[in-house]
């Protein structure tokens, strides 16, 4: 609305674009049509950040060496933590589908820079994190700009940090918050996967709200 104000329709839209924002693992080999990534980075662009300071970076990986240094990362780590489970969970784990890494046509993997300028130090002197806070927050902005375009993602986060930064060749004060597969959803849930497989159902939210 042009003047900041929503309806109830609109309001109920937007509860259902939360809903059916889910971690997509199986994506269509598809690639995205040539505007929509700019969109949705345009779109992510808007997010709020701790004094203005916007310390997302995106980096869109293309090459194939960049690819499979990131798949041998994600193979290393996927091993180590399938060796953290035994019994009846070891077997669910190695029946998931943990990354989209071989399919997704778009590669994203999102760094927050530490030392940024802007924002003049603004708000981040006793806690420095927000910087990385809102760098996920720009995430959740790109992810829901991308799902109300029909677009999936899935965070892949069995990695190692360094080794995708080095593969990248970013600057050595970059850190790493997400590693994003792209593309369109092989098919389409509003219930996330975890869940339907019984990995972990959603827990009340009632507990999690506590008043003091």
């Amino acid at each position: 609305m042009s003047d900041g104000t929503f309806d109830d329709a609109f309001v109920d839209d937007l509860d259902r674009l939360f809903r059916w924002r889910r971690d997509v693992r199986r994506f269509s080999r598809e690639p995205l049509e040539s505007h929509l990534l700019p969109e949705i980075l345009e779109a992510a662009e808007l997010s709020p950040s701790v004094g203005n300071s916007q310390p997302w970076r995106w980096v869109e990986v293309q090459t194939k060496a960049a690819r499979e240094a990131v798949r041998d990362s994600f193979v290393r780590c996927n091993a180590e933590a399938l060796d953290g489970y035994t019994g009846e969970r070891a077997q669910l784990y190695s029946s998931l589908k943990l990354a989209g890494l071989d399919d997704a046509p778009v590669h994203l993997a999102v760094f927050c820079e530490p030392d940024v300028d802007q924002g003049h130090g603004l708000g981040r002197h006793t806690v420095p994190e927000t910087l990385e806070y809102s760098v996920v927050t720009a995430i959740t902005t790109l992810w829901l700009a991308a799902r109300a375009r029909g677009v999936g993602i899935g965070w892949v986060s069995i990695l190692e940090p360094n080794e995708v930064a080095a593969a990248l060749a970013v600057p050595p004060t970059w850190k790493l918050v997400g590693y994003l597969c792209i593309g369109y959803p092989e098919r389409e849930n509003d219930v996330p996967e975890l869940e339907r497989v019984g990995w972990q159902s959603r827990t009340d939210s009632e507990k999690r709200h506590l008043i003091r």
